[in-house]
């Protein structure tokens, strides 16, 4: 019985010692972690809006009701600044999204949006595709979106031919689709959300 209880003592004071010394090193690393995630945020946003000069977070509003009904079940918002000039003047948006789906898991990446609906860059965030095909998806579908100004963009294995087309990976049109989709769900909420233009108005 005291062998026991000495035992129980003794893992008692490790696990409250283990305990004390993870919460120091979760309280010395915290602000250094913070301070890098703040600044990864602001370089995907300089990235897709080179001309602004500020960023300022906005809430994330509830989704639109048809959200779902327009094909968009897979992917969600997940933040949403508005880009400023020098003069503090709105340029248009940077809108996070995420989509599930990706061949190898989510796809997350922010878009560039202008206030007349130009794409006006993206930064993919996270992304764990197959090496050599979707994995492309940053040197081949990233640039296609660049200044770009469509209310929906679809993909095409035969070579785009109008500025709502991007050319898909080859041999990998999961990917392809997963990050076409998200684009169209950034554009749909900017368009019912935020009030934003269209290449039809």
């Amino acid at each position: 019985m005291k062998e026991m209880m000495k035992n129980t003592g003794i893992l008692l004071v490790i696990t409250v010692i283990a305990g004390l010394l993870l919460g120091i090193v979760y309280q010395v690393t915290k602000a250094p972690i913070a301070e890098q995630e703040a600044k990864a945020k602001q370089e995907a946003c300089q990235e897709v809006f080179t001309d602004a000069a500020s960023f300022d977070m906005i809430g994330v509003e509830a989704l639109p009701a048809d959200w779902n009904d327009e094909g968009y079940a897979q992917e969600s918002v997940d933040e949403v600044m508005e880009a400023k000039d020098g003069s503090g003047e709105l340029l248009g948006y940077v809108i996070t999204v995420t989509t599930k789906e990706g061949y190898g898991g989510d796809i997350q990446f922010s878009i560039g949006v202008r206030l007349d609906g130009t794409v006006n860059g993206m930064s993919i965030l996270s992304i764990s595709e197959t090496a050599g095909l979707g994995m492309q998806a940053e040197a081949v579908l990233k640039p296609q979106f660049a200044g770009k100004q469509a209310e929906k963009f679809e993909y095409t294995k035969n070579g785009a031919t109008a500025d709502n087309q991007i050319d898909a990976i080859s041999g990998a049109t999961i990917t392809t689709n997963a990050v076409t989709n998200g684009v169209n769900a950034g554009l749909y909420y900017f368009q019912t959300v935020l009030g934003g233009g269209s290449a039809n108005e």
